[in-house]
């Protein structure tokens, strides 16, 4: 086929001799952060490469004025950087609780989120905040020891970044393609209830995306009235994209993410070098840590699983 525009883009950049490409790192003033994004393939098929720089807004800036006065600007960089191939294999994590009822133990109610993370910062906000508070929601339900009826599973995925690696991976082999509806799915995928998501930052849980699965709207709404106070309560029916959740729901499996306050998630910290402990809010992390295990408890409890959408699914 035709050749795309980055693949034009950058044989041109390689044609002029250009030594780097210099791009702002998001908006007109940032105060410092970076936004990092995609600049360019390692693949063996496309070895014309150009370095590319992201600098602060401010700095970017500057450079873009001098020049438009006419006045030369001389830079130098300085630039190492190190891929490590020895093992390209990515890994999940998994743990469980087992169920205690024996005619829902075999079902599964799942949590989760990723853990891999943008190279700019530590990865705190995006998303090592959403595996910490999976995690300790977890250990709040192992902790009550109370008994729960169904199979308690918690994946934290790698490759989320990449495009939903390890999340699809683990559907794929465990319940059926994420990606072609027409594909049988596995046994497993009657014995699944739903999957929690956590992957918008620190900010508190306010309430809960339904994926159009509107049916499961008055249970939501019901399960977060003990925390309505405290100012989680919200339903929206729609959809939101970009994380694990997609995984499941792409299936026809139910699949949530939770709604969270923005907390600088999308203005300072999401991709930047400023997403790094600091950022993160360790009150609205412990909030969170106990609303998803309240639904997790209930939807491990409740007597029937949690309804789907209407997707027919042919099992192997």
């Amino acid at each position: 086929g035709a050749p795309t525009f980055t693949q034009v883009r950058a044989a041109f950049l390689a044609e002029q001799g250009v030594a780097a490409v210099l791009q702002s790192g998001g908006g007109n003033s940032t105060m410092g952060t970076i936004f990092t994004g995609a600049a360019g393939s390692r693949d063996p098929q496309n070895p014309t490469r150009t370095l590319t720089l992201l600098l602060a807004a401010e700095h970017y800036n500057r450079i873009a004025r001098i020049l438009e006065k006419g006045q030369a600007v001389r830079m130098e960089a300085n630039v190492k950087n190190a891929f490590h191939d020895q093992d390209l294999n990515a890994f999940n994590v998994l743990a469980e609780i087992p169920g205690t009822d024996p005619q829902l133990r075999d079902e599964l109610v799942m949590l989760g989120a990723h853990f891999d993370s943008w190279h700019a910062g530590t990865g705190a906000t995006d998303n090592a905040a959403g595996s910490a508070v999976m995690m300790e929601a977890l250990r709040i339900l192992k902790a009550t020891g109370l008994p729960m009826r169904r199979t308690v599973r918690i994946g934290l995925w790698t490759g989320e970044e990449n495009g939903l690696l390890g999340s699809r991976a683990y559907v794929r082999t465990t319940f059926g393609s994420p990606t072609d509806s027409t594909a049988p799915v596995k046994p497993a995928y009657d014995r699944f209830s739903g999957y929690f998501n956590v992957d918008n930052g620190t900010g508190k849980i306010r309430g809960v995306y339904l994926q159009g699965n509107t049916a499961v709207g008055p249970i939501f709404t019901e399960w977060m009235r003990p925390f309505n106070a405290l100012g989680t309560w919200a339903i929206n029916a729609g959809n939101t994209g970009g994380t694990d959740h997609l995984s499941f729901d792409g299936v026809g499996l139910p699949g949530w993410q939770f709604i969270q306050d923005e907390v600088e998630y999308g203005s300072r910290t999401h991709h930047s070098n400023m997403d790094v402990f600091d950022r993160l809010v360790a009150d609205d992390m412990k909030h969170n840590a106990t609303v998803v295990a309240a639904f997790v408890y209930l939807a491990a409890n409740r007597d029937a699983k949690l309804p789907r959408k209407a997707v027919p699914r042919v099992v192997q």
